[in-house]
C-alpha cells in the first residue's frame, strides 16, 4: 500500500525516531509498515526512505536493492542502524530529497562507512559501504535522527516542475 510522504515543514521529520524492540519488529504492524515502505520508495522513485517520512517516528529506514552493499536480490531494511567512519575521506555529491521536493544541494559525507543494524527479522547485522551506498544511508539515518540534508548541504536550489524545460 502506498503510504503519503510527508513534506517539510512536518515536525516528524525533525524528531529523532524511536528505536524499535526484537518483538516489536516481528510485528504484524511493523512488517506492514516496511513492506508498504519499500512500495512507497519506488513508486516515488526513490533510493531510499525512512520511516519519519512517512510519519512514523522510529528508527527504520529501506536502501533499495540496486544500492545495496549486500547485494541485489532484496530491499536492504535497517532497524536501530548505527554508522561509523572506515576513512577520513569524504565527497560532495548532489542530494534530493523526498520530502523536500525539487530541491538539491551538494552535501559532503564520508566515502566508505561500517554499519550496524538489526534486519527486517530482528536479527543484528554488520557491512561496510563505500561510496554512493554509504552515502544513502548516510543520508537515511540522518533522517532517523531528525536531520534533513538541506542542513549540512550547500548551493542548494530548487527545481520549478511546473516548467517545461529542456
Amino acid at each position: 500500500m502506498f503510504l503519503e510522504v510527508v513534506t517539510e515543514p512536518n515536525p516528524v521529520l525533525h524528531q529523532k525516531g524511536r528505536e524499535l524492540s526484537k518483538t516489536e519488529i516481528s510485528t504484524a504492524t511493523t512488517k506492514k509498515l516496511m513492506k508498504n515502505m519499500v512500495e512507497t520508495m519506488y513508486i516515488k522513485d526513490g533510493v531510499g526512505i525512512a520511516a519519519p517520512q512517512v510519519g512514523q517516528s522510529l528508527q527504520l529506514c529501506v536502501i533499495a536493492k540496486n544500492f545495496s552493499p549486500l547485494g541485489k536480490d532484496e530491499d536492504l531494511i535497517l532497524i536501530n542502524p548505527t554508522w561509523t567512519k572506515l576513512s577520513i575521506l569524504k565527497s560532495w555529491d548532489t542530494e534530493g530529497c523526498l520530502s523536500i521536493p525539487g530541491v538539491y544541494g551538494e552535501v559532503k559525507r564520508y566515502t566508505k562507512i561500517k554499519v550496524k543494524a538489526l534486519n527486517k527479522n530482528g536479527d543484528s547485522i554488520e557491512f561496510e559501504a563505500k561510496d554512493f551506498p554509504a552515502r544513502i544511508i548516510q543520508h537515511e539515518v540522518d533522517h532517523l535522527n531528525g536531520i534533513l540534508f538541506i542542513e549540512k548541504a550547500r548551493k542548494i536550489q530548487k527545481i520549478d516542475s511546473t516548467k517545461n524545460e529542456i
